[in-house]
C-alpha cells in the first residue's frame, strides 16, 4: 500500500509519512515515570491525537495504558454524576474486552466489581473512584490514564468535581492507589479552566487541578523533522528534491505548524505533480511547487481555517489585536496574563518571540490579511479601482509590478492628493494591499515579513508565477530616512537575492514631489513611488 501525507485524523507509520516522534515519546516517556499529571494543550490539528496514540504504544510495555476520548460521550453522560460515572466505568472495561487493545494485568475480582458497580446504574463518583483504586493496586504494572478531546467536558460541573477527586486521590496517593500518572489533552488549558468560556457566559477562573505539572515539549516540527519526513517520501519516490532546501522554506512559510507542513506536502503530491508546469516530480518538489501548495492552500476552505473564523468572530478583542498587529504595526509585549493574549496563542493563531506578540505563521497571517481585506473590499475605492484595471498588469506571463506602483501612485493622488488628513501610515499599508489583492488574486500570494513590520516600515513579499518582489512600504520623515529605507531595502534584496525591488514612501509634506524614479543602492534597482 501507498504511504501518503495526511492531515485528516491519526497518522500510522505504516500508512503515512510521518515526523519522527521518538525525542518527543523519551521527554514525554520521563514526566510519566516521574508520576506527572500533566495537560497536553495544544491548538487545533497540531498532531496531539497522534502523540497520545503514539504514546500508548510507547509505554505499553511497561504500563497498562487507559486511552480514551470524551468526544465520544454525549452531552447526555454529563448531565449528573451517576450517569457520568457509570459511562466512565463503561469505556474502561470496554478497552479492557477489547482483544485489540491488547490490556492485561488486572485481576478478575477488580474488572467485576467494576462491572458490578456499572450494571448497578447507582454509581456516584465516590464510588467510582473507589473502585478505580482498587483496580490500579491490583494490576501487574502501573495504570496511566489518557484522556483526549478532554475540553469538550470541561465546561460541566461533574466534570470539575471529577478533576477535583482526583486531585484528592492525588495528593493522598501513599495511602490510597490511583492512577501512576494521567494525561488531559485539549486545546482548551484545564489546568485552570479560565479559557474554558463562552462569549455569553461568566468566565471561570477556578483550578481544579492546580496538581498538574508544566508541559512544555515542543510539538510543533523543526527543518529537521520536516528534512525526516521528506527523506522518507524521498526513498519511496527518487524525485531529486533538495530536502534541506525545501525543508527549510516550508517551515518559513508554516512555523512548523503539524498540519499546514503536512498539508503542502500532501497538496504537492497529490494536486501539483503531474499538474501543467509540474509534469516532473523534480519540479513538483521544488521551490515554485511549494509556493503553488501555499497558494492553494490559502484558497480552500478546511476545519483549521473555518476555526479560525469562528474564533476570531466569537473573541472580537482578540480580533482587534490581530487587526492591529498586522496592519497598525502595534507591538504589544507578552503577558501570559492577558486575557487576549493568551487566548490567541491558546489557539495557535498568536506566539511569544523576542516577548512580544506576533502572528504564528505566514500562512495564518496572509489568510487573516486576506479574510480583514474582503470584509473591506465591498465598495472601497482601491479595491475597485485595481479591479477594474488588472488585466493590464501581467504581461507574458510576468507582473509588471512597476506599472502597479505608478498605478497605484496616481490612484492615491486622484483620491487623496488633496485631502486634508493626515494618514496614518497603516492607512496607506491597507490601500496598498486592497489595490494589490485584485490584481494578483488566484494567480499570486503575498506575505509582510514579520521582522520589518512595525509603525515605520513594512514588506511586502509577492510571489507571483515563480517570481518574487519585494516593496517596502513606509512613512516619508526626511531625505536621511529615506536613505536609510533605500539601504535598508537594498540589503533586504540581497537577502532575497534579487536585483530590483521597489518603494513605495507616503510623504504628507505640503511642498512633496509626487512621482516615480529609479535608483541605484549598494548595487540594486529599486524603483521609488512617493504619494
Amino acid at each position: 500500500m501507498r504511504r501518503r501525507f495526511n492531515v485528516n485524523g491519526l497518522c500510522y507509520p505504516e500508512e503515512h509519512y510521518m515526523v519522527n516522534l521518538d525525542s518527543r515519546m523519551r521527554q514525554i516517556r520521563q514526566l510519566v515515570d516521574d508520576r506527572k499529571y500533566f495537560v497536553i494543550n495544544r491548538a487545533r490539528q497540531f498532531g496531539k491525537t497522534t502523540v497520545l496514540w503514539a504514546l500508548k504504544t510507547y509505554l505499553r510495555k511497561d504500563y497498562i495504558v487507559l486511552s480514551m476520548s470524551f468526544q465520544r460521550m454525549s452531552a447526555a453522560v454529563f448531565q449528573d454524576e451517576y450517569t457520568f460515572a457509570g459511562e466512565f466505568a463503561n469505556m474502561i472495561l470496554r478497552m479492557i474486552g477489547n482483544p485489540r487493545q491488547g490490556i492485561e494485568g488486572f485481576s478478575q475480582e477488580s474488572v467485576q466489581a467494576l462491572r458490578n458497580g456499572a450494571a448497578a446504574g447507582q454509581m456516584n463518583l465516590a464510588e467510582l473512584f473507589h473502585l478505580l483504586s482498587v483496580l490500579c493496586d491490583t494490576a501487574d504494572r502501573p495504570v496511566v490514564l489518557m484522556i483526549d478531546e478532554v475540553d469538550s467536558a470541561s465546561n460541566n460541573q461533574v466534570f470539575l468535581d471529577f478533576l477535583g477527586i482526583l486531585r484528592d486521590y492525588y495528593l493522598d496517593r501513599k495511602q490510597s492507589a490511583i492512577f501512576h500518572s494521567v494525561i488531559l489533552a485539549g486545546v482548551y488549558d484545564i489546568k485552570n479552566l479560565k479559557q474554558k468560556i463562552r462569549p455569553d457566559e461568566t468566565h471561570r477562573y477556578n483550578s481544579p487541578w492546580n496538581i498538574a505539572a508544566d508541559f512544555t515539549i515542543d510539538l510543533g516540527f523543526d527543518v529537521q523533522d520536516v528534512e525526516g519526513m521528506l527523506r522518507e517520501y524521498e526513498e519511496d519516490h527518487q524525485t531529486g528534491m533538495d530536502i534541506r532546501k525545501l525543508s527549510t522554506l516550508i517551515c518559513d512559510y508554516t512555523s512548523g505548524y503539524p498540519y499546514l507542513v503536512s498539508r503542502i506536502c500532501m497538496l504537492i503530491d497529490e494536486r501539483i505533480m503531474g499538474e501543467p508546469g509540474f509534469t516532473e516530480a523534480r519540479r513538483a518538489w521544488s521551490d515554485d511547487g511549494v509556493m503553488e501548495a501555499v497558494k492553494l492552500l490559502l484558497n480552500e476552505t478546511n476545519t483549521l481555517f473555518d476555526d479560525m473564523r469562528k474564533r476570531i468572530s466569537d473573541y472580537p478583542e482578540l480580533k482587534k489585536m490581530l487587526y492591529a498587529i498586522l496592519f497598525d504595526g502595534q507591538s504589544f509585549v507578552y503577558n501570559p496574563d492577558n486575557f487576549v493574549i493568551e487566548l490567541g496563542k491558546m489557539f495557535g493563531f498568536l506566539k511569544e518571540k523576542d516577548n512580544q506578540v506576533v502572528v504564528a505563521n505566514r500562512v495564518f497571517e496572509t489568510r487573516l490579511y486576506n479574510l480583514f481585506l474582503s470584509e473591506e473590499a465591498l465598495g472601497d475605492p482601491s479595491y475597485q479601482a485595481a479591479e477594474e484595471m488588472k488585466n493590464q498588469f501581467v504581461t507574458g506571463g510576468r507582473l509588471n509590478m512597476e506599472l502597479v506602483m505608478t498605478k497605484f501612485m496616481e490612484h492615491f493622488t486622484e483620491l487623496y492628493g488633496d485631502s486634508e488628513e493626515r494618514f496614518r501610515e497603516e492607512n496607506g499599508r491597507r490601500l496598498f494591499l486592497l489595490f494589490l489583492k485584485p490584481i494578483i488574486n488566484g494567480t499570486g500570494n503575498y506575505y509582510i515579513e514579520a521582522q520589518t513590520r512595525n509603525q515605520r516600515r513594512t514588506d511586502v513579499v509577492i510571489d507571483y508565477l515563480g517570481r518574487q518582489y519585494v516593496v517596502e512600504m513606509k512613512i516619508w520623515r526626511g531625505e536621511e530616512y529615506n536613505r536609510r529605507g533605500e539601504q535598508q531595502l537594498a540589503n533586504y534584496l540581497e537577502a532575497y537575492h534579487l536585483d530590483k525591488g521597489y518603494l513605495l514612501s507616503f510623504n504628507f509634506n505640503k511642498n512633496k514631489k509626487v512621482g516615480a524614479r529609479e535608483i541605484r543602492c549598494g548595487g540594486k534597482l529599486i524603483f521609488e513611488v512617493v504619494v
